[in-house]
């Protein structure tokens, strides 16, 4: 009888919080309804404290299901765990690897675990899947780290095109797929407006507007509240929920919205909302907007096609990819003014149904089904021997 399929993924996975340990158990899970056994490595230690910006990198939410193996092995700063965690890998010899890979602080423990692996398991496929290449904050290091990543590894999955792009300038040989973000399936079903908006104690008869996710400068909030100070301006009835953790001041943004007068109009939530939690803020919001100054792909934008939730989005990286502009909602310039514009053609024109069936026929391109499929084929196509 011939043995299943197997593979492991590498990276964050419960008890740590953040939407690429969300990605993975979620992978894990679609690779074991496709019939191959995946395991996660995960981190014993993921950032020092003293780099870690946010309060806690544990989730308080529930665990993953239980057919889903987590080993936490790898330390970012304990050469020695490196070591230790390719020796797991080898003992358990998988079919093929993927490495997660997001920031360049990650480097030197992710490189030098995939070389190690290399050494212990000769052809086995290593497949990094990169979520950000090039980082949206720049810090000393970030091109020896990153490199010394990408040449341990043997193919890549980008997420959008922006990010092969910012990969080929650090390998143009190797194969890379593009597969676009699946849509979440792990919070939920949907809930009704009235459920969410009684659940978080809000006004049913009042428009919401969601920011949602960490908060970190690239990511726009200040744009967003000036472009809602104009928009509710104009209808009383907006209404702003910010559900978050604050990864930088959080005083410089309550100082912004006392400054534009919309204390009364705004609900800050500054914390990680766990999994269970999520489907209430989409709920109760008619429109998701992510007015980046800098992105790649999102995953909120994949927990908005999950609620059937359109979206503003702004024209940076692969945000367009994922939301066509007149179709599941709008693709707007990095400006304030242009997401005021976009917010108010929204509601004005009650485009909220049409979007939303737009989100609808969208979600079904991104399955996880198809994700499998294509690390699979670029798995197939790495252990073919060259002619």
């Amino acid at each position: 009888m011939s043995q299943s399929p197997s593979n492991i993924i590498i990276g964050p996975a419960f008890p740590l919080k953040g939407g690429i340990a969300n990605f993975n158990e979620a992978l894990a899970s679609a690779f074991q309804d496709a019939g191959i056994e995946s395991t996660i490595v995960s981190f014993s230690l993921q950032y020092p404290s003293l780099l870690f910006p946010g309060k806690t990198q544990l989730a308080k939410g529930d665990a993953p299901p239980s057919g889903i193996s987590i080993f936490p092995t790898i330390s970012s700063i304990n050469p020695f765990s490196w070591f230790k965690t390719a020796r797991f890998i080898a003992q358990r010899k998988p079919d093929f690897v993927v490495i997660r890979f997001w920031i360049p602080f990650m480097g030197p423990a992710l490189g030098t675990i995939a070389r190690l692996i290399k050494k212990k398991l000769p052809g086995v496929p290593i497949i990094a899947i990169t979520d950000n290449v090039i980082p949206h904050e720049k810090r000393p290091l970030d091109k020896p780290f990153t490199s010394w990543f990408i040449n341990s590894c043997d193919g890549f999955v980008v997420m959008s095109q922006s990010v092969g792009n910012d990969l080929r300038q650090f390998d143009t040989l190797k194969p890379v797929i593009m597969q676009p973000h699946p849509v979440y399936n792990i919070f939920g079903e949907p809930v009704s407006r009235e459920e969410a908006c009684s659940t978080l104690q809000l006004d049913p008869h009042l428009k919401y507007i969601l920011f949602f996710g960490l908060i970190r400068k690239y990511k726009g909030l200040d744009l967003l509240l000036e472009a809602f100070a104009a928009s509710s301006a104009k209808d009383p009835d907006l209404r702003l929920l910010v559900a978050g953790e604050f990864y930088e001041d959080e005083e410089a943004y309550l100082k912004q919205i006392k400054t534009l007068g919309i204390d009364s109009k705004v609900m800050v939530h500054n914390r990680y909302i766990p999994k269970e939690e999520v489907r209430h803020f989409f709920g109760a919001a008619s429109l998701v907007v992510q007015p980046y100054r800098d992105a790649t792909q999102s995953g909120v934008t994949q927990i908005a096609y999950h609620f059937l939730k359109p979206m503003i989005v702004t024209d940076v990286g692969g945000l367009p990819e994922m939301v066509p502009h007149g179709k599941a909602g709008f693709v707007t310039p990095v400006s304030a003014v242009a997401i005021a514009e976009a917010i108010d053609e929204f509601f004005e024109k009650k485009y909220e149904k049409e979007f939303t069936e737009g989100v609808r026929k969208m979600a079904g391109n991104y399955s996880w089904e198809a994700f499998t499929n294509g690390v699979n084929e670029l798995v197939a196509r790495l252990k073919k021997p060259s002619k």
